[in-house]
């Protein structure tokens, strides 16, 4: 089995990417690897002008991973169409008048972060109204969906391909031929040249994790994994209240992921760093057995996915449900029949016996 073509997601603030790349070894490792680099776009400032000046002069390429400040919602969703259009071009144009090479822009499709900083903070009461009434929206998240479409083929007729980011869960709407979870999350579905579904064991039930990884990725191009660390400040959760995977998850997770795919992302360079992964993955042998989640495991995500799936069918249908529904009425109770009013005993006529016939 050949080796994945890895890339990893970098997502600091200046100052700390600056530090990050300090040193050349960070660079030497991403050489050795033949990796890639997504790195988020928080700022345009000259430190991360100056990274990627050196990314591209050691010859490791360089996706530039779209995001937008936080009362914009940070990650791209519905609400903010426009303003990942806006932020596209200013990035193309500040890397074309710095000479800096980006391979392609990734498209980060989350729920806007504010929202998740409410449900996550406890006051989910507060957007939850707001969130059911877009899942009876469908025409202004078709007109999302033109725009963010709109928006790819601009970046390709730039001359750019188009990553996106996505939860797995779409993967479930699509098949069931929804959209009902994507409305209400906010997430648009747009097709892009390569599509990353982030199966992040970490942020899974741990005994469920394996088993969601191995079940989603079967029906993918490609897979993000992680998370080693890093990350935004969503509300007052710091990246650290997510556990961080120790290697022999992450090495679980990179074997399960590349037995399906050859395009395997990894959250984050920085985790990575921090704990001492890269050199470890640069000596692994892909080749090596390992082990497959559990059998029950497996067929209880495959349950969970067929539930799912079901309820965003009928979410779609509900006219069929209810036809469905008054059709199984009548099979099992038939026709009802009108019930007869009965009159006081004393106003009720007499029957007239029938005479025997001889």
């Amino acid at each position: 089995m050949s080796n994945p073509n890895l890339t990893f997601a970098c997502e600091l603030e200046a100052e700390s990417l600056a530090e990050l790349f300090a040193g050349p070894a960070v660079i030497a490792e991403l050489q050795a690897l033949k990796a890639s680099v997504s790195l988020g776009m928080l700022d345009l400032s000259p430190e991360r002008a100056d990274v990627i000046r050196r990314l591209n002069e050691a010859g490791v390429p360089v996706i530039a991973w779209l995001l937008l400040p936080k009362e914009q919602g940070y990650w791209f969703n519905r609400n903010n169409a426009v303003q990942a259009t806006e932020r596209f071009r200013e990035v193309r144009d500040w890397a074309a008048d710095n000479s800096l090479t980006l391979v392609a822009f990734g498209l980060d499709i989350e729920p806007d972060i504010n929202e998740m900083t409410a449900v996550m903070s406890g006051q989910w009461l507060r957007v939850l109204p707001t969130m059911l009434r877009r899942g009876f929206l469908p025409e202004r998240h078709r007109r999302a969906e033109g725009l963010y479409n709109a928006l790819v083929g601009e970046i390709r007729a730039s001359g750019f391909p188009v990553e996106s980011y996505i939860f797995f869960y779409v993967l479930d709407d699509r098949k069931a031929g929804s959209g009902t979870l994507q409305r209400v999350t906010g997430v648009v579905d747009i097709v892009a040249d390569r599509e990353i579904p982030m199966l992040y064991s970490s942020f899974m039930p741990d005994e469920l994790g394996p088993a969601l990884l191995w079940d989603y990725v079967q029906e993918a191009d490609a897979a993000a994994v992680g998370s080693t660390g890093g990350g935004v400040q969503v509300g007052d959760h710091t990246p650290g209240d997510v556990r961080a995977l120790t290697w022999e998850e992450l090495e679980r997770d990179l074997r399960l992921a590349h037995h399906w795919v050859d395009q395997v992302f990894i959250f984050s360079l920085e985790g990575c760093v921090r704990q001492g992964y890269l050199d470890r993955i640069k000596t692994l042998d892909w080749d090596a057995p390992f082990t497959l989640p559990t059998e029950d495991d497996i067929r209880q995500v495959k349950r969970l996915r067929r539930v799912l799936q079901a309820g965003l069918w009928m979410s779609a249908h509900p006219a069929l449900v209810l036809l469905g529904l008054w059709i199984v009425r009548r099979v099992l109770f038939g026709k009802p029949q009108a019930r007869r009013e009965r009159l006081p005993l004393d106003l009720e006529p007499e029957l007239e016996e029938i005479p025997e016939q001889s």
